[in-house]
Order: C-alpha cells, then structure tokens, then sequence
C-alpha cells in the first residue's frame, strides 16, 4: 500500500530524514517508534506531501507521490491525522466534519457520510451541533481521526493519536482502529506510547536520528526490552 525508498528530508539546510525506506502492506498496522525528535512525524509529513524538501521515493497503491501536492496524495485515499489536531475554531463538530469532504468534489453524499460516521463514534454523535473546540482532548482527537475517515481513505496516517488522552479514551481508540483495520483501513501509526502501539500493530519500525534502525513483528519488540531502552526509552 505505502512504500518508501531512500527518503531524504529538509527543515531549511536542516538534514532531518537520511535515507529512510519502510513499507506497509495493504490491511496492516505498522508502528512506527522511536525518540523525541527521531524524525517521526517528518517521515509522515514527507509521505503526506507537506515538507519543502524532499527526495526518494514515495510510492502508494501504485501511484508516484513524490511530485504530487497534499490534496492530491488525499484524493488518491492517503488521510492525515496530525499530531496537533488541527479543529478548526469556530466550526460545530458537524462544520469540521464537512471539511473532511471537501477534497471529494461531491463524490461522497455529505448528510449520509455523516450518519455513517457518526456510528463509528457515538461520543460525535451526541454533540454533532457542539463548537469542536469546547470538546475534551480526548473527543477531539475522535473528531480529528473521523474527520480523516468520513471520506473513505485507503490508509491513514495517525500521528500520536492517544497524546494528552485519558486511559479509557485510549482503550477505545485501540478497539477503533482494530475495527478500521478489519474493515480495510491501513494505518501507520507514530506513537510514544510504545507498549500500547506494539500491541495493536503487526510490524514495527523504529527510527533514530532520521534513519531506520530496526524493523520487526511488533510481538517480538514487544518482548525485546533491550532494542526498546535502546531506542525508545526518554
């Protein structure tokens, strides 16, 4: 599904990405860990379109990435859910969910998309009407992945979805995304919470200092404390 070879990246004449290369494989979740400032996100702003300078190869269901913008990698069905949530202030849960079809051209039918995914997160469903800014940490960060789901991607990209999130919230969010991957949702998902990600994903891949340093079932790094203290601990 998501296949990156050689990747380089830039922050300005900032080296981030050394020639990062992972794979993820259609109905999969991959893991992706490692420290603060390993180059985690960026691999997925990198994928996503949104770094000034990148180079490699990012290849997606078939499709060449590298020269295509945001909107278009999303139109192909490559969602983004970013670290910082990004709900827009001012619009009702209902308002940031309609933004997640704009992209569609009005493929999708907004009122029934809608319905659909308000079954998926009924804590969304009761407060559809509500300011999406008034909502708890953890509901927005529902309304955020909803709003990447509600048009229908390929795969999403889930940058540390249970940050700041109560425990509950992420036991949830864990079931969530165990159903998104048995209904084909891929994901890749950047996480500090290791022990939580290892055990939904398949894979895992760790990154430190911009390059891949170790690539396994996430059940053996689970039971691998050493490469874990190495490589991810604060």
């Amino acid at each position: 599904m998501l296949e990156i070879q050689g990747l380089n990246a830039w922050y300005d004449a900032s080296h981030v990405l050394h020639g990062v290369s992972l794979t993820v494989e259609a109905g999969e979740i991959v893991a992706l860990v490692g420290r603060n400032g390993a180059g985690k996100t960026t691999t997925m702003r990198a994928a996503m379109g949104l770094m000034p300078k990148v180079t490699g190869s990012v290849r997606f269901d078939g499709h060449d990435l590298l020269a295509l913008p945001a909107h278009a990698r999303f139109r192909l069905g490559l969602a983004y859910v970013p670290e910082e949530r990004r709900i827009v202030p001012g619009l009702t849960v209902r308002e940031n969910l309609q933004l997640g079809l704009v992209a569609t051209s009005g493929k999708i039918d907004m009122a029934s998309a809608i319905d659909e995914i308000a079954l998926s997160f009924p804590r969304l469903k009761e407060r559809l009407d509500q300011q999406g800014m008034t909502l708890s940490g953890g509901e927005q960060q529902m309304l955020a992945i909803a709003r990447a789901m509600i048009a229908r991607p390929k795969m999403i990209l889930l940058d540390e979805p249970s940050e700041g999130i109560m425990p509950v919230l992420v036991e949830e969010m864990g079931v969530l995304f165990r159903r998104m991957r048995d209904a084909g949702i891929t994901l890749l998902l950047v996480e500090q919470n290791v022990e939580w990600a290892l055990k939904l994903a398949s894979r895992a891949v760790i990154i430190d200092q911009g390059e891949v340093v170790h690539e396994s079932s996430a059940a053996a790094l689970l039971a691998d404390r050493a490469i874990q203290e190495r490589y991810c601990a604060v």
